[in-house]
């Protein structure tokens, strides 16, 4: 019995590479069209971090922190959201998946639904907004000044890699309410990209029940906020205490807890269309 549990996972493990390869192989086939994707795309990171530059060329602070401190937020931010767009973000097009009756042959596969929708059109095009975020880190890691320290050392890999899951989370849970609600895509945008622009600023530039919303009650705050702070050495302005700038990985295993939930609760709920 295990040999066959094992011989079926190889197998599985076989088939979703197999999608991989089909979608590298049909995106790189022309190659002058993916080069300038790939060049394009780098466009909305560059575009966080030029916004930032802007602000910073009329003022000194923002938000109580300096240039150099706010760019180990947007690193965090960037480079968290364009990996998880990259590896998760085409779970957004689960709406027209549903509408147009493609889930129902999703589901008839012998492999699981959410890794097939994963690899099904996989964006490869992103890889450049990954890459040009993970840069934007390293410069703001090294700029910074940061006390390194064992402990800020290990913060500094997990950080992102926290970010990556949280991000990645918010993409499947707003999709899954596309089980529910088929036109739910704006909806799933002003969460996803909202979470992303929140992300790119010191939380404490925004006041009030926006701030306790998306900063603490959906936990926008430790994908880049927190990390920084401790990243940085400094005192949270809003006075948290020292260690919720080490509780991104936490925070990021509970949102991956609700997405499984969710998708296995919405997987459940789902009816075909029947056509």
């Amino acid at each position: 019995m295990a040999e066959r549990g094992s011989a079926s996972r190889v197998a599985e493990l076989r088939a979703y590479r197999a999608l991989l390869g089909a979608q590298a192989r049909s995106q790189a086939a022309y190659r002058t069209s993916f080069v300038v994707d790939l060049v394009g795309n780098v466009g909305a990171t560059v575009f966080d971090v030029v916004t930032v530059l802007v602000i910073f060329g009329v003022t000194r602070e923002l938000g109580g922190f300096t240039l150099r401190e706010t760019l180990v937020v947007v690193g965090l931010s960037s480079c968290g959201f364009a990996t998880a767009d990259l590896l998760v973000g085409n779970i957004e097009r689960l709406p027209r998946y549903v509408r147009t009756g493609l889930f129902d042959a999703v589901l008839v596969r012998p492999l699981g639904a959410l890794p097939q929708l994963l690899l099904m059109d996989l964006p490869l095009r992103k890889l450049s907004r990954a890459v040009f975020g993970l840069a934007v880190l390293l410069f703001a890691l090294v700029s910074a000044g940061i006390d390194w320290t064992p402990g800020r050392v290990a913060l500094a890999v997990v950080a992102p890699l926290a970010a990556v899951v949280f991000f990645g989370s918010v993409f499947v849970l707003t999709a899954t309410v596309s089980f529910y609600w088929v036109d739910s895509g704006e909806l799933a945008n002003a969460v996803t990209y909202g979470g992303r622009d929140f992300t790119s600023y010191p939380v404490t530039v925004y006041g009030g029940w926006f701030r306790a919303l998306f900063a603490y009650g959906m936990g926008f705050a430790f994908v880049s906020y927190h990390p920084a702070l401790a990243l940085l050495g400094r005192a949270d302005p809003l006075g948290l205490p020292p260690w919720t700038g080490w509780a991104a990985p936490g925070v990021a295993v509970v949102a991956a807890a609700l997405a499984t939930l969710a998708w296995r609760v919405g997987v459940r709920h789902y009816r075909s269309t029947g056509s």
